[in-house]
């Protein structure tokens, strides 16, 4: 298995709607966006892409779409792909998660992500986690790399670090989506994965600087909705330049405005008002109508707010 997780920034996909279905020629607009921003790969099939809320069809053809619009721009402007990540692991039962992420696994993303609630539902224990992850890793495409989310819903369940040590050691694991939050637990499980193939992804904006001067290889969260490319230039930073610290304070700061303003669909009116990517504002796992003409403002100022750490963080 020769993969090796590209170092970079990786948004987390929200799945634009039209009249309440999936809206392809808007996931197609937003693929080309992420590409233009400079993004080095796409989380698709996450919790910001509402899998909870799709069909297994539905995941399986998001996922077709940005595979295929990510190779067709990758050919038409002779430059590397984007790497595409995918999960859409929602099922509670074994034989249904074994039929959805072997769909999934059929669309050939790069690295096939398992859900790290899924296993061991009952949240018992870390050998019991254990023992369903070698279950279900036995059921899936040998030859495909794998990685792990701690997505937060139905509720979070952190890596212990027996659990992490047994993914490090395993060889099969590629890439971890990591929410613990935690700047000093980071740092231990970066420990963890030293000399594995296993690369740390941090979802939070608020510990990136410190984690990324920990060997963290990139971002991997739900702000590169907003503004992808002030976090590809904290990761080109010198991370103890005033320019790393001056961003590190901004996102931290602007990351706030996620958990206020009904996500995904604060994303998808960004998208659609300032990055020129158009789209609904509609979700299936949220109430668009929780979008107030407040909120919307909050949103505004964001994004004006954000044209001027791009001026102020420009390099000279």
């Amino acid at each position: 298995m020769n993969f090796e997780a590209r170092r970079g920034v990786y948004p987390t996909m929200v799945t634009p709607y039209r009249q309440g279905q999936v809206d392809t020629d808007a996931v197609r607009a937003l693929v080309e966006w992420y590409w233009q921003q400079g993004c080095d790969g796409i989380f698709a099939d996450c919790q910001s892409s509402e899998i909870q809320f799709l069909s297994l069809e539905e995941r399986v053809e998001l996922l077709r779409v940005v595979m295929d619009e990510a190779g067709r721009l990758a050919a038409r402007d002779g430059r590397p792909r984007m790497m595409i990540v995918a999960s859409g692991h929602v099922a509670d039962d074994f034989a249904a998660q074994v039929r959805e992420l072997n769909a999934i696994a059929g669309q050939e993303p790069d690295a096939l992500i398992l859900i790290t609630n899924r296993m061991d539902i009952a949240n018992t224990d870390d050998g019991q986690w254990i023992a369903d992850t070698k279950r279900l890793l036995a059921e899936l495409p040998p030859e495909l790399p794998l990685g792990m989310y701690e997505c937060p819903r139905p509720y979070k369940r952190l890596l212990s670090p027996r659990m992490l040590q047994w993914c490090a050691e395993n060889g099969r694991f590629h890439f971890i989506k990591d929410t613990c939050c935690d700047a000093d637990r980071i740092r231990q499980r970066l420990e963890l994965c030293r000399g594995s193939r296993l690369r740390l992804f941090n979802a939070n904006a608020q510990t990136l600087l410190q984690s990324m001067k920990d060997g963290a290889h990139g971002y991997c969260g739900v702000m590169a909705n907003f503004h992808p490319d002030l976090y590809l230039r904290l990761l080109a930073a010198d991370p103890y330049s005033r320019r790393a610290a001056l961003l590190q304070d901004f996102l931290g700061l602007a990351a706030t405005i996620e958990p206020t303003t009904a996500y995904p669909c604060c994303a998808k009116y960004y998208l659609d008002r300032h990055a020129g990517v158009r789209m609904e504002w509609t979700a299936r796992s949220a109430d668009s109508a929780a979008l107030t003409p407040y909120q919307r403002a909050c949103v505004d100022q964001l994004a004006e707010l954000t044209e001027e750490v791009r001026r102020l963080t420009r390099e000279d």
